[in-house]
This record gives C-alpha cells, structure tokens and sequence, in this order.
C-alpha cells in the first residue's frame, strides 16, 4: 500500500495533538479523528479531517490509529478496554502512542498487539506547544525496527528528531530521562528569574546574555519569556508533568535508583497544583518560589 493512501486515525487532539493531525492532513493524508469533546476538533474538522463516533470506529477504519491521551490510565482503557482498539484494529495495521506512558504498559500493549498480528510503537514526544506547532518534536520511539521505519516519513512530518530508542517501551524510558532533566531545570530557571528579580536586573536582559552560554536550555530559551510576560498558559500542562514525574520516580524505584531532583521536583509541583495550578503551563512554578 502506498504511504500517502493510508488512512491514519488520530484519538486525542488536546494541546498538541491537534497540530500533529493538522501536518498530517497538510501533508495530504486522510486523517480520522476522535476526541472526548467534539467542539474541541471543530476547526480541524473545517479543514477536511474526518469525525468518527468512538474510537472502536476510528480502530476499524484506519491504517495507522495514533493515540495522544493524557495518562496511563486513559491509555489502558484505549488499547485494552472494553471495545478497546486492539479489538477493533484490522490484522497488519500500525498502532503508535504519543503518549507519555508507562514503560510496562508499553510493553503489555506491545505484546497484546502482537498476538492480534498488530503492530505496536510507543513514541512519546517532547517539545511542548511550539514543537508541536512547528513540526519539529522529538519522537522517542520503541517497538520493532520494520515497523518504524515503515512509518519513518510519517513521523518526520511531526518531528525534527526521530530516534528508534530500542524495544518496546524504550521510548517511555527515554522521556521519563527526557522528564528528569526538565523536572530539576524547571527549578534552576524559575530560582534564575526569580533572582534576577529580587536583585533588581532587568529579566529580558539577563535572559540575553545567558541563553547562549551554559546556562542554555530549551526551558530558558522557550520558557522564560513566558515567565517574565506573565504568561503561565499550558504548553504543557502541570498536572500532566506531575502524571509523567510520577512515573519516571516508580521506573527509578524499581531500578533502585536515588534521584532526589526529581523527588523535589514533584514536591514543588505538587504544591502548585495544590493552588489551583493544575492547568496551567509548566512555567507556572515560578508561583511557588515567588510565596
């Protein structure tokens, strides 16, 4: 079958799920989707993508089903539910998970799929709102070599940085070390700006000259200037990074490893939730220093 007359079904256009589909259909691809709110995919239904009821439909229908839900559980329920899309999938089509999920899990969808003679990726992106928007994600991507790299141009559509990590579930392994970093940075930038303030130095001018130095890191660079503007509007949720630093501390767990920046880390964002920051953007845990 050629690539471009595959149908590719896509559950879940949130915050960056809507721009991944909408390269999809730019690219010409006959993209089906579902989402939990119908009002939320009106404008990519304006722009040719297809409406399917539930995604047991969008299962049935598509070549490639892609999944960018919020949590494990959400993703359980998807591939291994009642009426689940493992269920549905026709025999030689391709499930890829966006979401950033257990690594186990992954592999259980992995071998559930298997024997369903389904192929199975989990690839997990990082890059937020504006990586999403400008196609340039870094996809981190576990399964079967044949099966990624029969979907390699799919995935260069979507992201700047492509990486077959390994087996099933390598490609939650590699964001929950995508996550660790960000989680102990988070704090450095936020302490950063927060300094920059109560010394009185002007932040967009400290922001210039320590961007390009070692300071340098995509939280500052993309980051911060929302810090300074006030700007806490998600690219990527809190109460998803919290879901997402909770598993990486249980993978660590189970590898018996210390990590004690990400312990704080998830301290800190908790207490933001806790203020009612849930569904603010990352960004936001300025908030909790600034008490």
């Amino acid at each position: 079958m050629e690539i471009k007359n595959q149908k590719i079904g896509f559950i879940g256009t949130g915050v960056m799920g809507k721009s991944m589909a909408r390269h999809l259909l730019k690219a010409g691809y006959e993209v089906l989707i579902y989402t939990r709110t119908r009002s939320k995919a009106d404008d990519l239904l304006e722009e040719g993508a297809v409406w399917v009821e539930n995604p047991a439909g969008v299962a049935k229908e598509a070549d490639i089903v892609m999944t960018m839900v919020g949590y494990p559980s959400d993703v359980e329920e998807l591939y291994l539910g009642k009426g689940a899309i493992l269920e549905n999938m026709k025999e030689g089509t391709i499930a890829i998970d966006f979401t950033t999920s257990s690594p186990k899990l992954a592999e259980t969808i992995f071998m559930e799929a298997k024997t369903r003679g389904i192929h199975s990726l989990d690839a997990p992106v990082s890059g937020g709102d504006i990586g999403a928007q400008n196609g340039s994600l870094s996809i981190m991507v576990g399964g079967d070599e044949e099966t990624f790299e029969s979907v390699r141009p799919i995935f260069e559509i979507l992201g700047s940085n492509v990486v077959l990590q390994g087996k099933a579930g390598a490609g939650q392994h590699t964001k929950m070390c995508n996550q660790i970093t960000i989680a102990s940075n988070m704090i450095g930038v936020s302490e950063a700006l927060l300094y920059a303030k109560k010394s009185g130095l002007d932040p967009d001018k400290v922001l210039s000259s320590i961007t390009t130095g070692a300071a340098g890191s995509w939280s500052l660079s993309n980051l911060v200037p929302r810090m300074i503007k006030g700007d806490f509007a998600p690219g990527f949720y809190v109460k998803h990074f919290i879901k997402d630093l909770k598993i990486a501390l249980d993978s660590a767990s189970e590898m018996d490893m210390r990590t004690p920046g990400l312990e704080l880390a998830l301290s800190l964002y908790e207490e933001l939730a806790a203020l009612g920051e849930g569904d603010s953007g990352t960004q936001a845990l300025i908030k909790v220093l600034e008490r």
